[in-house]
């Protein structure tokens, strides 16, 4: 970004989409990413995420 903030990538699941920046919704986005690259696999991130939480959970019980 031009003023020197970090720049953030953001998964809009509605559509799919990677923004540069908070351009959607925030119901409609997950992030923010460091990276495109990670913003465009937040799909893939949030179910690696809700596996570790399951097991954890099952772990627990």
């Amino acid at each position: 970004m031009a003023d020197g903030r970090a720049q953030s990538w953001w998964y809009n699941h509605r559509t799919g989409e990677v923004e540069e920046g908070p351009q959607s919704l925030g119901s409609d986005r997950d992030g923010p990413y460091a990276s495109r690259e990670e913003a465009a696999r937040a799909p893939e991130i949030a179910r690696e995420r809700a596996r570790a939480w399951a097991a954890e959970e099952a772990d627990e019980n």
